[in-house]
């Protein structure tokens, strides 16, 4: 065989591939430097986290408390504040926020800016955040969905807006938690929805804070074991949307399709929940204390390796994956071809 066309030599052998891998290799190595830049000072910095009960907030409250930040943790329980604070130095602070509620936030500002004084907020974790209700679009009624937009997108503005002033003073960070699902709907209810408007709330964000040093990140993390992916909450949640069903709309999925429906779901779920949430508070740790954080971060394999590629593909590819993941209710019927757009023959 010629040795022109073989690899690597094939490709050295035509200047402009060459070019390219000697660009893309430099590009790379530049890349991986200024991602490992850090900031310094830990210990002047500022960083107000919410949703610290337990999961992503209460790791990464412990995480950076033994590098030396000043960490304010919001929680909504007292119980879930003092667990937290029995486990940490005592620099780090707790404070109870109910992120729904736009007086305990102002709360949580005025607390914070005692703490901080001239020198600002350094960074804002928004990791509060709610699941339930989820499930087929159908059984959901309005108040289902305000539920989870109230805590997953209302609440994350209503906290960013009114610590604005002091991230501009302190030239810090925001780092939203979203997920995969703010870039593939799986399924009906808030959650989705939620995800879907902290992407958009956070590119715009970004973009508008940059004039003044505040940088943004979006962080997009897979499936992990947390209270946000508890099957036992979920299920007994669905029981509740199905039970209340008016019977017709039962009839049209069929008497077994809650219990392979649910049995769908914790196969899924099985498979795909990592227990090691590290993944997460590491990406949350970069965006806070790198020189350059990212925009975006996907965190856990499945997010890398499935769905954030599977989100670029044509819509029809993520039907029917998702379709393949979930029973069929029994009421399904085939589609005419004026109902659906069809070329013409």
């Amino acid at each position: 065989m010629d040795r022109d066309y073989m690899f690597p030599c094939g490709i050295l052998s035509h200047p402009v591939l060459t070019c390219a891998l000697i660009l893309a290799s430099v590009f790379a190595i530049i890349w991986y430097i200024k991602d490992s830049y850090k900031v310094s000072d830990f210990d002047q910095k500022y960083v107000f986290i919410t949703g610290c009960d337990s999961g992503f907030g209460n790791l990464l409250s412990k995480q950076l408390d033994r590098k030396g930040f000043h960490v304010i943790a919001a929680c909504l329980t007292e119980k879930g504040a003092s667990a937290l604070a029995s486990e940490s130095s005592s620099r780090l602070k707790t404070f109870l926020l109910n992120v729904t509620d736009t007086a305990s936030i102002s709360s949580a500002v005025e607390f914070v800016s005692a703490e901080v004084g001239d020198v600002g907020l350094w960074g804002l974790v928004n990791n509060a955040g709610r699941s339930i209700p989820i499930g087929p679009t159908e059984w959901m009624q309005l108040e289902d969905f305000k539920k989870v937009l109230d805590v997953n997108l209302l609440g994350l503005i209503d906290v960013t807006l009114q610590f604005i002033p002091l991230l501009k003073k302190a030239q810090g960070r925001v780092v939203n938690v979203a997920s995969i699902l703010g870039r593939l709907s799986l399924n009906g209810g808030g959650y989705c929805l939620s995800k879907f408007g902290v992407e958009a709330f956070s590119d715009s964000l970004r973009r508008d804070m940059q004039h003044f040093g505040v940088k943004v990140s979006i962080l997009e993390p897979g499936f992990f074991k947390t209270g946000v992916t508890r099957l036992d909450l979920i299920e007994a949640d669905l029981r509740r949307l199905w039970n209340r069903l008016p019977q017709e709309v039962k009839d049209s999925y069929g008497p077994t399709f809650l219990e392979e429906y649910i049995k769908a779901q914790d196969f899924s779920m099985g498979i795909l929940c990592s227990p090691d949430i590290s993944k997460v508070t590491n990406c949350m740790q970069h965006a806070l204390t790198a020189q350059y954080p990212r925009t975006r971060y996907g965190a856990g394999w499945d997010a890398k390796l499935l769905w954030i590629p599977l989100s670029y593909l044509p819509a029809f590819f993520a039907d029917f994956v998702i379709a393949v993941l979930l029973p069929v209710p029994k009421d399904s019927r085939e589609i005419s071809a004026n109902q659906v757009d069809v070329a013409d023959p």
